[in-house]
C-alpha cells in the first residue's frame, strides 16, 4: 500500500469526539415520522430551519433571482464563466451591506475587504494560515465549537489553547483567565498569535456584553496579538441584550487598538440558514491579511450561481428587514417554548438570548462528577433516549455534565417527539437525582417560583436558568402589543 502523508493520516481532523460519535449515530438510523418513528432525532446540528417559509416566498416573487428558470437563463453564460476570485462586486456590496443592518447599522462594512471562501470552516482555516506558522497558538475560551480543532489546526499546523470558563460566572471571559492561559502557553515555549472569540457564543447562546469586549481588545494590544471574532450568529440574537460586534468596540472613542489586529469570520449557514451554500467570509482591518486570504480563496470560492442569488436576495432592503425581524421572533419563541418545556421535567439550563441551541445542565444525573460519568449519561441518551446531543466535553468544558441541544434544525412535530422523549427519560431518573454542588451559590440566579408572571428585568439577569423559572416575553412581541 501507498503510504499517505501525517497529515492525512493523523487525527488531527478530530472525527474520533463524542460531537461525531453523535452524528454517526443519527446518520444510521435517522428518525422519519412514518418510516422510522423509532430512530434519532437530530439535536447535534445547529441549523436554522425555522425560515424558509420567508426564503421561499421570496424565490416565487424573484424567479430571475436564479440561472435555471426562463426568468434568469440570460444571465447564465456571464455568471457560468471565469469569475474573478475576488468575488462578484455585487455580491460583496450585498453581503457588506447585510452585515452592517445585522449590527443595527450601528457600523458600515468596507465591500473591498469582504474575503470569500468556502463556509465559515474554510473562513477560519485561512486566517489561521495568515496569522500563524505551525506550533504558533491561538487562546479560546472555553466552552468553544469542537469544529475549531479541525478548522484552525488540522492542515495549518497551529496550537488552540483553552482558556478556562466556569459555570460559577457564567462562563464569563475574565481577564484573569486570559492572563493564565497567556502564562500557560509560555511556560510551554509556544507562542501566542492570537485570541479566537465565538459571539454570539456556541454552545452558551450568549452574547459578550461591551465592557468584556473592551478587557478583550485591551489584553490583546497590550499582547500584540490578533484577535479573530467569529459572529456567525449574529443575526440570532432574538432577545436582550442587544449583540455588540467587535467592529463597534473598535470605533469607540475610549478604545485603543491597533486595528490591524482586528478579523471577523462571518458566514451565511446560521443567520441566513444555508449551510449547503457554504459562503463564508472574512473581513479583516489588516491590509495584508485581506491581500493573502483573497489569494487563498482560490481554494475555497462560492460558486458564481450562488453569489448572483445572495447578492439579489440581499439587495433587497424590504425583504432583509423582515427576514431579520421574523427570524428573531421565530426563534424565540422556538426557544422559549423548549425551555419552558425542560423546565417542566426539572432540566436546568444556562440563561441564553441568541444562537440555535441551548447549554443544558445536567449535572444532577450524574453518577458522580466525572467526564467518564458524563460520556456514560451521553451513550444513554443517544442510544437509547435517541436523540443526538453533544456532551460538553467534546466543546472543551472543565465541568462535567453540560450538553449542547439544538432547537432550530427540526419542524414542530419533531420538536414535540424529541421533548416527550426527554420527559419520558427524566420522569424515569427522577429518583437517581443527586443534588448539585455549587462553587458560589450566590453568583447564580435560581428561582424555585412556579409563576410565570415575573418581571423580564429578573428573567435578564445573569445565570442559570432552574426548573420553575419564569418565562420572558419577547421584546419584538412587547412591540406588537
Amino acid at each position: 500500500m501507498v503510504a499517505m502523508s501525517k497529515i492525512a493520516t493523523g487525527n488531527g481532523h478530530g472525527e474520533n469526539s463524542p460531537y461525531f460519535d453523535g452524528w454517526k449515530a443519527y446518520e444510521t438510523n435517522p428518525f422519519h415520522p412514518t418510516e422510522r418513528p423509532e430512530g434519532v432525532i437530530q439535536m447535534g446540528l445547529a441549523e436554522n430551519q425555522l425560515c424558509f417559509s420567508l426564503i421561499k416566498n421570496w424565490l416565487i416573487k424573484h424567479p430571475e433571482a436564479s440561472l435555471c428558470t426562463p426568468q434568469g437563463v440570460n444571465k447564465f453564460k456571464e455568471t457560468a464563466l471565469f469569475q474573478d476570485y475576488h468575488g462578484m462586486p455585487e455580491f460583496r456590496q450585498a453581503v457588506a451591506k447585510f452585515m452592517g443592518k445585522v449590527r443595527g447599522d450601528r457600523v458600515k462594512f468596507d465591500p473591498d475587504r469582504i474575503v470569500m471562501s468556502g463556509g465559515a470552516t474554510g473562513a477560519h482555516e485561512m486566517v489561521a494560515f495568515c496569522l500563524a506558522d505551525p506550533g504558533e497558538a491561538f487562546l479560546v475560551p472555553t466552552p468553544y465549537y469542537p469544529g475549531f480543532d479541525r478548522d484552525l489546526k488540522w492542515r495549518t499546523g497551529v496550537e488552540l489553547v483553552p482558556v478556562n470558563c466556569e459555570s460559577c460566572n457564567n462562563f464569563k471571559i475574565t481577564t484573569n483567565a486570559l492572563e493564565a492561559a497567556y502564562v500557560k502557553v509560555q511556560e510551554a515555549n509556544l507562542r501566542v498569535k492570537g485570541l479566537l472569540i465565538t459571539n454570539p457564543s456556541n454552545p452558551l447562546g450568549t452574547v459578550l456584553d461591551r465592557d468584556t469586549l473592551k478587557s478583550m481588545v485591551r489584553f490583546i494590544n497590550d499582547k500584540n496579538i490578533h484577535l479573530i471574532g467569529d459572529e456567525i450568529y449574529a443575526a440570532t440574537v432574538f432577545m436582550e441584550p442587544e449583540f455588540v460586534s467587535i467592529s463597534e468596540i473598535i470605533e469607540e472613542e475610549d478604545v485603543e487598538c491597533n486595528r490591524d489586529l482586528i478579523h471577523i469570520v462571518y458566514s451565511l449557514s446560521k443567520d441566513m440558514g444555508f449551510p449547503g451554500f457554504r459562503v463564508g467570509i472574512v473581513y479583516s482591518y489588516n491590509d495584508s491579511v485581506v491581500s493573502c486570504a483573497r489569494k487563498m480563496s482560490s481554494f475555497g470560492l462560492v460558486s458564481s450561481q450562488t453569489q448572483h442569488l445572495i447578492a439579489s436576495m440581499l439587495s433587497d432592503d424590504e425583504f432583509v428587514d423582515n427576514f431579520i425581524t421574523e427570524s428573531k421572533e421565530l426563534l424565540f419563541n422556538r426557544h422559549k417554548y423548549f425551555t419552558w418545556s425542560l423546565s417542566q421535567v426539572g432540566i436546568g439550563f444556562l440563561k441564553g438570548n441568541a444562537g440555535l441551541f441551548i447549554w443544558m445542565d445536567l449535572r444532577k444525573l450524574l453518577k458522580e462528577e466525572t467526564f467518564a460519568a458524563e460520556m456514560e449519561l451521553w451513550r444513554v441518551i443517544t442510544n437509547e433516549v435517541k436523540l443526538n446531543v453533544s456532551p460538553g466535553s467534546s466543546f472543551h468544558c472543565q465541568e462535567p455534565g453540560w450538553f449542547r441541544v439544538c432547537f432550530a434544525n427540526m419542524d414542530d412535530y419533531t420538536m414535540k417527539v424529541a421533548l416527550l422523549r426527554i420527559r419520558t427519560f427524566m420522569l424515569k431518573n427522577n429518583e437517581a437525582m443527586v443534588p448539585l454542588k455549587l462553587c458560589r451559590p450566590s453568583s447564580l440566579k435560581l428561582s424555585l417560583s412556579r409563576s410565570l408572571s415575573r418581571r423580564m428585568d429578573d428573567f435578564m439577569s445573569p445565570g442559570i436558568m432552574s426548573p420553575r423559572s419564569p418565562l420572558p416575553q419577547s421584546p419584538l412581541v412587547q412591540a406588537r402589543t
